[in-house]
């Protein structure tokens, strides 16, 4: 792993009313902090910092920008939870990949488990993975990759990243699993662009967008 340099940016707020925050988060910067005072720096302090009253719903991998939604009351905090536990929100991701993605379409549908001798990474396992699911479209092919348009059914940790390798199609940038020239971009290309959910008071349903800045 590289050493944490986290962005010095400002915080992107996309809305907030009196029960929910969304944020754009940039690429490099923890989701919550880490072990240690050196890990202490992360979107969620950030976001306290401004908001006292935010409380956590989810997390985005460090290395992974995007819109992430903050609670701002006990009850949005249970409301937003359960419909991520019950995948009633929706989550659609850009990356680009190495390669040409075949076809326009498709859906990957593989275990996940941790990876022990090599955590965090996660692996493939048909025995002992939990469940996860990964739908596809493509965009556009570019000069030896694609953009494409993900949207996971299932949460796991590195889905997304793990599921593009299963198809021999990493994620550009990432420090996990891309090898060679795959490796060496100055981010990893995953960026969290639209979130829909249910709003915690009256339950509408509303949809939030952060464009992709590559």
């Amino acid at each position: 792993m590289t050493e944490y340099a986290p962005p010095d940016t400002p915080l992107s707020v996309i809305h907030a009313d009196h029960e929910i925050l969304l944020v754009d988060k940039p690429s490099g910067l923890l989701s919550v902090p880490g072990k240690g005072e050196h890990l202490a720096d992360c979107l969620l302090t950030r976001v306290q910092a401004a908001f006292p009253t935010a409380l956590l719903v989810h997390r985005l991998d460090r290395d992974t920008s995007g819109i992430m939604v903050f609670a701002l009351t006990p009850h949005a905090q249970r409301h937003l939870g359960l419909q991520f536990e019950h995948r009633r929100t929706k989550k659609t991701y850009v990356a680009r990949v190495a390669g040409r993605l075949e076809p326009k379409t498709g859906t990957v549908d593989l275990p996940l488990a941790v990876d022990w001798p090599n955590r965090p990474r996660q692996r493939v396992d048909h025995e002992n993975g939990r469940p996860a699911q990964t739908d596809w479209r493509v965009q556009r092919h570019g000069d030896g990759e694609t953009r494409v348009r993900l949207m996971p059914k299932t949460g796991r940790s590195h889905q997304l990243r793990v599921h593009m390798l299963a198809l021999g199609h990493p994620i550009l940038g990432d420090p996990f699993y891309a090898e060679g020239p795959a490796r060496d971009h100055p981010r990893l290309m995953l960026h969290s662009e639209e979130l829909r959910l249910l709003h915690p008071d009256g339950g509408m349903g509303l949809s939030f967008k952060a464009p992709a800045p590559f």
